[in-house]
């Protein structure tokens, strides 16, 4: 179970380096930030990275989800041949911690280029977090942030000239040692996007319905965070595992209470595009590169791919008012366990 994790405006941004020595074996180093307009469901772009100096890997990847199709590439070599910070066709560098990173996709196969930085707009949640196994052994410790961001610069998909001015950008960042698959039956990673704030949290929930992990804030732009302190959820899922939608009901530390309608009927988002189901940091020696399609007409599904994990370009509705971000989901595919909304518990 976690034994803590506290909010911390403390969180070294930059990653370690290549030559970074002491570290466990499984240690990650690992960032992720996702591209997407203020008003449309696609393009949605994900890109990320992770250094693992125990095993001399650093790998990444870029999800381009369309409206029929979602575009995978993923790419990895050796660390020590690299100054660890750019991995195949991603680069980047930090113009300001937790302020404004610099993102660079070069030519590749997904169609989709940029060179944008990209500046946060609120700021970060971040928290320590440390999860015990039954015997009371510590299986992960980690550190986790996210923050939400807007982005300029310059995109193209398949050569058209993209203005990306404005399009949000949540990021996030994690380090340490993390095990927490076995015994999950829902993972959500909320972040939707209004115009003044963001409202951020990571729950997890095991097959019992009994919370493992819950983490985040209400994030208004230009001000201070107001810790999530509980959330309750009434969704909708498919036999297939894919979420279309529900009620998500966020409490705060302050007393505000957030009713957030969810319309994730949107396609696409599937994370194993990413190698999320298991392979990153694994070797695959120097300049290893792979690409593949998911066609978007139901025959890849959450329960179809080799992971559940997806992050769904969604619609959020609160007190009349539109926004737009990703919602991350994973409804397991074990049989022990069968949904259970709480919002009325």
């Amino acid at each position: 179970m976690p034994e803590d994790h506290t909010s911390t405006t403390g969180f070294h941004d930059a990653l370690v380096t290549p030559g970074e020595t002491g570290l466990p074996e499984r240690f990650f180093d690992r960032f992720m930030f996702n591209l997407h307009p203020r008003d449309a469901l696609t393009p949605s772009v994900i890109v990320g990275a992770g250094l693992y100096p125990g095993r001399n890997v650093i790998d990444g990847f870029a999800l381009v989800t369309l409206p029929e199709q979602q575009r995978n590439l993923r790419f990895s070599t050796e660390l020590d041949t690299t100054d660890g910070a750019g991995v195949g066709p991603l680069s980047w560098s930090i113009d300001e911690p937790l302020e404004r990173w610099h993102l660079r996709l070069a030519p590749n196969e997904t169609g989709f280029e940029f060179d944008a930085s990209w500046q946060a707009r609120a700021l970060p949640w971040s928290g320590d977090v440390t999860v015990r196994g039954d015997d009371g052994s510590v299986t992960s410790s980690f550190e986790h942030l996210f923050q939400s961001g807007h982005y300029t610069g310059t995109a193209s998909l398949d050569g058209v000239t993209l203005d990306i001015d404005g399009w949000y950008g949540q990021r996030d960042r994690s380090r340490g040692v993390r095990t927490m698959s076995g015994g999950q039956g829902l993972h959500l990673w909320f972040q939707a996007q209004f115009d003044d704030r963001s409202i951020g949290f990571l729950l997890v929930e095991d097959r019992a319905q009994a919370r493992l992990l819950l983490e985040g804030a209400v994030m208004p732009v230009g001000g201070s965070l107001d810790e999530i302190v509980d959330v309750r959820h009434d969704l909708r899922f498919t036999d297939q595992l894919d979420l279309e939608g529900g009620t998500v009901e966020v409490r705060t530390a302050s007393g505000e209470m957030y009713r957030i309608g969810v319309d994730a009927s949107a396609k696409g988002g599937h994370m194993s595009g990413g190698g999320y189901g298991g392979q990153h940091g694994h070797p695959r020696g120097l300049d290893h590169v792979e690409f593949d399609v998911y066609p978007l007409d139901g025959s890849v599904s959450p329960r179809s791919v080799d992971t559940a994990l997806t992050d769904r370009m969604t619609v959020f509705e609160w007190a009349g008012r539109t926004g737009i971000g990703i919602l991350e989901f994973a409804h397991s595919r074990s049989a022990s366990y069968t949904y259970q909304p709480s919002l009325d518990r």
